[in-house]
């Protein structure tokens, strides 16, 4: 069997070698793949009520049983959660609890865990900080209808309704204002659309100064997808909208009359619910599986973990024995980069809700040599336009064909071109291993391969 992804990550980043990562994923025993969800295993969508899921994959999951995990700021419960999604496909409400077809793994940015039979659970999470957010919903909407109140003509009442009921995320423990829906709606007029985005803003940290006031100083964080990183405080920048032909490098790509949309998902979140955060929740349930230990103890949760990323990676290295590490596969399709020049040198913003989970991983990779393996799927393709494209086209520089031993070169291998941060970023850090230029059903596609291969080679066992 093979036990480390090296071979594969000889490869120059970027690679489009899916054979053989299928091969590697279907036959190491010791495996943690850890994986978003909207985007990667199913389309962007300016509503989140229209999402579908295609259920070979969510059967082909079964083959990973133990090894696999999602980690999203989504959540699993409600109307909109993924398991709203996977009870409409199956047509049947106890179907998949009965089977055990639900996504196992953390929700809400690591503060909601499930196993696949639907077990749900808040660790670290008090009820007085539930009984806040179960509020916040209804504050967005009111904002919402006044701000449109005030501006006159707009949207008439039936399709403000319809607005709100696909804008207002009535989530248990992220309520989230996603905007996408107003986006569409008010292209001819940009300046509404940007002033829409500050009002939400504003009413994100009213309810953090609210919070504070009853005592709550330090249980919430605003999670804004897309953002442009962190301040000095840690806190996420907004990215905000720019109106067509307005002067902002980098932050969209907008064609003639059309505005970039910023931030659409102001996402209301317990602190701690961060996806770096999971990945160590994660990781410690998984070693228990193996090794009936908890290496941060049962009671650990995401809450808990440090802050910086530099003492989440410590964690891991004095309390994980390296010995039984997994290779561990972190998928994710939001991660960005914007370079701007003032006052004569590049200032570097570096965000995307993806990447620090992504980089923890990569780190822990190094850290231990254990070479695990960062995927990014492109998204940039569905409703959502908000992200670069990856660009793919012929090798420029006529590298042989993968597998060629002749020697002759041929300029008409397939390879990236431009990856989805800004190409002036000369220090990334996170190094993107796999691509999937074709989206979510390209990586479906390979999901399905490698767990059909893992099957086979006895590994995917799923009586």
């Amino acid at each position: 069997m093979i036990s480390s992804s090296h071979v594969l990550l000889r490869e120059p980043p970027f690679s489009l070698n899916h054979e053989k990562l299928a091969d590697i994923v279907s036959q190491t025993e010791n495996l943690l793949i850890i994986q978003d969800l909207d985007g990667v295993c199913m389309g962007l969508v300016k509503n989140p009520l229209t999402r579908v899921m295609d259920m070979a994959y969510v059967e082909a999951t079964r083959c990973f049983a133990g090894h696999f995990y999602v980690l999203t700021n989504g959540e699993h419960i409600g109307q909109r959660g993924v398991n709203a999604i996977i009870d409409k496909a199956l047509g049947n409400p106890t179907e998949a609890q009965d089977k055990g077809l639900y996504l196992p793994g953390l929700a809400a940015g690591g503060v909601q865990w499930q196993d696949c039979y639907g077990n749900v659970s808040h660790p670290g999470v008090s009820e007085k900080e539930l009984s806040f957010l179960e509020l916040v919903p209804q504050r967005i909407e009111a904002r919402l209808r006044q701000f449109f109140q005030r501006t006159a003509g707009r949207l008439d009442a039936n399709d403000l309704d319809a607005a709100l009921h696909a804008a207002v995320l009535d989530n248990k423990a992220s309520p989230t204002a996603n905007l996408n829906i107003f986006y569409e709606r008010l292209q001819a007029t940009p300046e509404v659309y940007i002033a829409l985005q500050q009002d939400i803003q504003a009413l994100m940290l009213e309810l953090l100064e609210e919070a504070t006031a009853q005592g709550m100083a330090d249980a919430f964080f605003v999670h804004y997808a897309p953002n442009l990183g962190r301040d000095l405080q840690g806190l996420e920048i907004m990215r905000p909208a720019i109106a067509p032909d307005s002067s902002h490098p980098d932050l969209g790509t907008t064609s003639s009359g059309t505005i970039d949309s910023g931030t659409t998902d102001f996402q209301f979140m317990l602190q701690g619910a961060v996806k770096e955060a999971g990945v160590l929740a994660i990781l410690n349930r998984y070693y228990f599986q193996r090794t009936g230990e908890y290496p941060l103890g049962k009671d650990f949760n995401a809450r808990q973990a440090p802050k910086s990323h530099a003492a989440l990676l410590d964690l891991v290295k004095t309390h994980f024995d390296p010995a039984q590490m997994p290779l561990m596969l972190g998928v994710g399709d939001t991660v960005t980069s914007h370079v701007e020049e003032k006052n004569g040198c590049l200032e570097v913003q570096r965000g995307g809700s993806d990447r620090n989970f992504l980089q923890l991983i990569q780190d822990i990779g190094q850290e231990l040599d254990q070479g695990n393996i960062v995927i990014y799927v492109d998204s940039s393709r569905g409703e959502v336009k908000n992200r670069r494209s990856i660009q793919v086209g012929p090798d420029p520089n006529g590298s042989k064909t993968a597998g060629d031993t002749t020697g002759e070169t041929t300029s008409e291998t397939t390879v990236v071109l431009a990856g989805p941060c800004d190409p002036r970023d000369r220090d990334e850090p996170l190094l993107l291993n796999v691509v999937f230029p074709g989206g979510h059903e390209q990586y479906i596609d390979f999901f399905r391969k490698a767990a059909q291969r893992r099957q086979n080679h006895g590994l995917g066992d799923v009586s």
